[in-house]
């Protein structure tokens, strides 16, 4: 209950703030990351159900493709995780044949950014981050596999920022921790999971993050139904705060 009452709590403030960040973004500006530009607009899509900010990020991501080719495997990786969404909100809405349309065009760009660029961090942040938050709604059958695909992702980042992830901020550390946990939970990886359960007691004391993992460690039958990614603000703000700081 208290992950649900977090998530919501997050959403809101999403809703808030993002009306205060719709500006568009400068996507000339090579001074700002793939990320920074498309980020605030494809989460309004994702936590605030802000469908024209999604097509906005969509249209930035496709025009970045051109703009960016080397950045090619991250974009494709944001472009998947918006089809991700609007494919889940299709199967909720009893659109089937919608949902299996933009589904499968989602694990096919997810495919080719893993081709493109295998150990390419953003990627696997962006592909991770996204099927941890969807996974679960999706249709049964396709769970498992999704569920894999995050864990592979969330391993990939943890080899590469294990050593460093103490000095991360909270929202970073916090998302990687949890979906590290998550995915291992859901994929039946008992002893992985334990480990990353110590480790944000460790290493996230005071945050949304431990009181969650003192509950898995308590009750293991309460995780497969609550969650732990979206506990922290996605810092909404930061392609203007970026902007102001590069403009000093």
């Amino acid at each position: 209950m208290f992950a649900i009452k977090r998530v919501v709590f997050v959403a809101t403030l999403f809703v808030v703030v993002a009306i205060a960040q719709s500006s568009e973004p400068p996507i000339d500006d090579a001074r700002l990351s793939i990320h920074t530009l498309v980020r605030e607009d494809i989460f309004a899509g994702f936590l605030a159900n802000d469908l024209q900010r999604l097509a906005r990020g969509e249209k930035n991501v496709d025009a970045l493709l051109e703009k960016r080719p080397a950045a090619k495997a991250e974009l494709l990786a944001w472009k998947a995780g918006a089809l991700v969404y609007r494919a889940v909100v299709a199967y909720e809405n009893k659109r089937q044949e919608e949902f299996q349309q933009k589904y499968q065009q989602a694990l096919d760009l997810f495919a080719e950014a893993m081709k493109t660029s295998p150990k390419n961090g953003g990627m696997h942040a962006v592909t991770g981050g996204v099927l941890v938050v969807f996974a679960d709604r999706l249709p049964q059958e396709k769970r498992a596999a999704a569920w894999n695909q995050a864990y592979d992702s969330f391993q990939a980042l943890w080899k590469s920022q294990e050593a460093g992830v103490k000095n991360f901020p909270v929202h970073i550390r916090g998302e990687l921790l949890a979906g590290l946990a998550q995915s291992a939970q859901r994929t039946g990886r008992t002893e992985e999971l334990a480990l990353y359960l110590d480790k944000i007691i460790e290493l996230m004391p005071n945050t949304p993050y431990a009181p969650i993992a003192q509950q898995w460690k308590k009750n293991p039958a309460s995780a497969a139904n609550s969650t732990m990614a979206c506990l922290t603000c996605h810092e909404q703000g930061r392609l203007s705060a970026r902007l102001a700081s590069i403009n000093k």
